[in-house]
């Protein structure tokens, strides 16, 4: 590390990061096919990071530091722009864990649940009505 301080692991983490991403994450290289289509996959790239840092004090005049630096990416291809005579045309890649599946996916599940609960609702009044 150049910097013994909080803004030497900002300083660090940023430019590891700025190694890890670049243009070409985000457009990725052209895929020329045989048929004259080109390819060009697209991607969303997020990334976060965090660092700190402090100074200890110290009975002798030596400057004590104690510090830590970390970096998450996440990559996700959204598109590809298709390329053929000319024409750019966009396709857009569809998440299969939208919140409108994951709801759908859940009614048989909530289906179930909400019978089993009236099952146990007719059980307990049969019981009451025995007595």
């Amino acid at each position: 590390m150049s910097e013994k301080s909080a803004n030497g692991i900002l300083r660090t983490t940023i430019e590891k990061v700025r190694d890890l991403v670049d243009v070409s994450t985000i457009i990725g290289d052209p895929i020329n096919l045989p048929d004259g289509l080109t390819i060009i996959p697209v991607s969303k790239v997020t990334y976060g990071f965090a660092s700190g840092g402090s100074d200890f004090p110290s009975k002798n005049n030596v400057e004590l530091f104690g510090g830590a630096g970390g970096a998450g990416i996440t990559i996700n291809p959204v598109a590809f722009l298709v390329v053929k005579d000319g024409d750019v045309t966009i396709k857009h890649i569809v998440s299969g864990d939208n919140a409108v599946e994951r709801a759908v996916s859940l009614v048989p599940e909530m289906f179930d649940k909400v019978a089993n609960l009236a099952k146990k609702k007719d059980n307990a009044a049969e019981e009451v009505v025995s007595e």
